[in-house]
């Protein structure tokens, strides 16, 4: 598998995974109507995707660090493992069961307020300061989550509050992950890192649908070849390609760019959703979505970018570690 080089090229690869990303609210819509729920979706997204991962590392056989073996692995990067693999659960499990019941945009605008809070996480925990810059980032974001509920309230479409309160959970579920994973596992590989993850949380939905009586809605895609066709779709195109494409393109252009770039994700699926569902936003509904992609933007221009998905978290510190190494 050969990928463009070069910053063009790292600039395409991020941008492809982010419109790649930006397919799964359309894709857990098809599954939904096919009969699937989100917990479902999310154990089939996660088995095939971390299948699909498994046959590009393997293609590519460019692993930057042997493995780390399991019984060498201390006690502390073990426990933040298993702590991200639970973080990933609850995030897309939230963020899936947001699509279900909120319009896709909406859904998307809540979830990508999770940069301010990595931001007011990090000034927590003294990695960071807050500056005018990131004050001002801040507020944006909050202004605009202010006008897109002041717009679902006043009638907007597509607005639901349970469910957007579900994409605000998986945004607050998405910033421990990455902050989690800038320090939670450093000993651990990239590559090695997204497989356990992915795997994990396959291996955690598997227990859920055990416990909540719902294998055989699980197993429905085996009697209805149109919902394994867009189950095949999320786990392969939505979820092992683009973590792979972003993984490359990080490692080209660096993180901060490359979340910068990956705020194409809530636009392509607004557009696709808009397309594909007929789902339309408001005036007050859009205009808070813009401020609270520019909030995410200003803040990930000032500092050290949070990674946009769970299979990526690990990225930003390899990148640093690398080049660290090359000086």
């Amino acid at each position: 598998m050969t990928l463009p080089r070069g910053r063009l090229g790292g600039s395409l690869a991020v941008a492809a995974a982010a419109c790649l990303f930006g397919t799964l609210g359309p894709a857990s819509r098809g599954a939904y109507d096919a009969g699937l729920t989100p917990l479902t979706f999310a154990l089939w997204r996660a088995v095939l995707g971390t299948l699909g991962l498994l046959v590009i590392v393997a293609a590519r056989r460019r692993v930057r660090r042997d493995p780390v073996p399991w019984v060498a692995l201390d006690r502390r990067s073990g426990f933040a493992l298993g702590v991200a693999i639970v973080t990933a659960v609850v995030l897309n499990l939230a963020i899936f069961s947001a699509f279900q019941r909120l319009s896709i945009a909406l859904a998307l605008f809540a979830f990508y307020t999770y940069p301010a809070l990595v931001a007011i996480g990090s000034v927590a925990i003294g990695e960071e300061g807050l500056d005018a810059g990131r004050l001002l980032a801040l507020l944006l974001a909050l202004v605009g989550m202010t006008v897109v509920v002041l717009g679902g309230s006043g009638g907007g479409p597509g607005f639901e509050l349970v469910g957007f309160g579900l994409a605000l959970l998986g945004s607050v579920m998405q910033a421990v992950y990455v902050i989690l994973g800038r320090r939670g596992f450093p000993r651990v590989p990239t590559e090695q890192a997204m497989l356990v993850i992915l795997g994990g949380t396959a291996v955690g939905y598997f227990a859920l649908t055990i416990a909540s009586g719902t294998l055989g809605v699980a197993l429905l895609p085996f009697r209805s070849p149109g919902a394994l066709a867009v189950l095949a779709w999320s786990g392969v195109a939505g979820a092992s390609i683009p973590t792979f494409l972003f993984l490359h393109g990080i490692r080209v252009i660096g993180p901060t760019r490359a979340s910068i770039i990956s705020l194409i994700e809530p636009v392509a699926g607004a557009t696709l959703a808009g397309i594909l569902l007929a789902e339309r936003l408001g005036p007050l509904q859009v205009a808070g979505g813009v401020l609270v992609l520019a909030g995410a933007a200003l803040l990930q221009r000032g500092g050290e970018a949070a990674e946009p998905h769970e299979a990526t978290s690990t990225v930003a510190w390899s990148r640093r570690r690398s080049d660290r190494g090359a000086a």
